[in-house]
């Protein structure tokens, strides 16, 4: 029996605790682009937990989200950035934390004279490919300033694309995000002829947008030899976040946390160590199951024994409670279950032995008032009370015959 409902309980864990899939897909970027370099780290880490990981390359964030709201997509885990979406639009995605700043910079030509937004009215931008993140964040962050399609030009050029273009002159300002080790920032900052500008308001920008993070970069701090940047510069960023679906099994959310706090838990020029990943989103609700581990780490079993290890002994630690929780009670109500049916039966052939008895008790009654009846020099009188006499006495035999039985 023990067998056999231990059995049932691994079965029906199977059918309502799946064990995690072996294989994963996440969604990242171009490729080696700054999404593609974090899938192929976390597809390191995850291979050491047996999971395999495939990273599928994309156009950016917003086709990300439209893969992984597909779920035909095959897209299990997906990487974006703020205002690209949120949780009104995708309500069945869940966020995983921020895990960096997607820093924008604007660099106009020296001979262009900028410090305002609003100067950027009517001249040639480059602004990212349409339907990537970067022309989102570019079409909304000008489009407060009053700049759009209808009064500027607004190139559609990647960041290699647009340094060159500037070189030679074909546009006046390029307004992208660009990572702060890339050699083309370190080219365009070194560059006479190119000038970078301060995000003045970028407190304002943030009130208006909350995906918008107002960031400080010091003077020096990319080159402090060479002074690079010259003088300090406020930027703004956008945080970029890892999504999954509701749906996702809890342990990969924990192999992917886990992998996240080893990519993004160090310290950096703009955050402090173990500022990523983080705990909230502005934009969609964070697994309660990431914020367990943030909050906690990984599990005592996960410290010291192997992923798959640890799964099993979890997974047969539960069919052992629901086994012993099950068992328990049956054996213990068993006995009880099995006195109150002999009880039950017993009342039942009391009842009818009562009924025989009653039945057989009339017949003779009736017996004996016939027979005195048949009396002679008794009046009918005489008759009931010697029948009730007798009657007494045959009751008074048959119950000393029972209790002798």
């Amino acid at each position: 029996m023990v067998v056999c409902v231990a059995g049932a309980a691994w079965l029906a864990l199977n059918y309502f605790i799946p064990a995690p899939p072996s294989k994963i897909t996440i969604a990242t970027g171009q490729k080696n682009q700054t999404y593609d370099a974090i899938g192929n780290k976390y597809r390191e880490i995850l291979a050491r937990s047996g999971i395999k990981v495939e990273v599928r390359q994309t156009n950016g964030g917003i086709e990300n989200i439209q893969l992984l709201n597909d779920r035909k997509s095959g897209i299990d885990v997906a990487f974006s950035q703020g205002g690209v979406d949120n949780a009104a639009q995708s309500p069945d995605l869940l966020s995983l934390g921020r895990i960096n700043y997607q820093t924008y910079w604007i660099f106009h030509r020296a001979a262009v004279v900028l410090d305002d937004l609003r100067q950027i009215k009517g001249k040639r931008v480059a602004v990212g490919p349409a339907g990537s993140g970067q022309r989102v964040m570019a079409d909304k962050v000008l489009g407060a300033a009053g700049v759009n399609s209808s009064n500027t030009t607004l190139i559609p050029f990647s960041t290699q694309a647009a340094y060159k273009a500037m070189k030679a002159g074909e546009i006046d300002v390029l307004f992208l995000s660009i990572a702060l080790d890339a050699p083309v920032l370190r080219a365009l900052l070194e560059d006479p002829e190119i000038k970078p500008m301060s995000f003045t308001e970028a407190d304002a920008l943030s009130r208006i947008f909350p995906f918008v993070v107002p960031l400080q970069l010091p003077r020096a701090v990319i080159d402090f030899e060479k002074s690079i940047p010259a003088a300090p510069l406020t930027l703004i960023a956008a945080s970029n976040v890892v999504l999954v679906r509701s749906d996702i099994h809890p342990v990969i959310i924990d192999l992917l946390a886990q992998a996240m706090v080893q990519t993004h838990g160090s310290p950096g020029v703009f955050q402090r160590a173990g500022e990523f990943p983080t705990q909230t989103d502005p934009e969609y609700p964070v697994s309660l199951s990431a914020r367990e581990y943030y909050r906690n780490g990984p599990t005592f079993l996960n410290r010291y024994l192997p992923f798959w290890m640890t799964h099993y002994m979890q997974r047969v630690a539960a069919v052992l409670v629901a086994t012993i929780a099950i068992v328990i009670p049956v054996f213990s109500f068993g006995p009880k279950a099995f006195k109150w049916l002999v009880a039950t039966r017993l009342s039942a052939t009391y009842r009818r032995l009562r009924a025989i008895e009653a039945r057989l008790q009339s017949v003779h009654d009736r017996a004996a008032a016939r027979q005195v009846g048949d009396l002679p020099g008794v009046d009918e009188a005489d008759n009931v009370v010697a029948g009730n006499q007798i009657a007494q006495r045959q009751r008074t035999k048959a119950a000393d015959l029972s209790r002798v039985d």
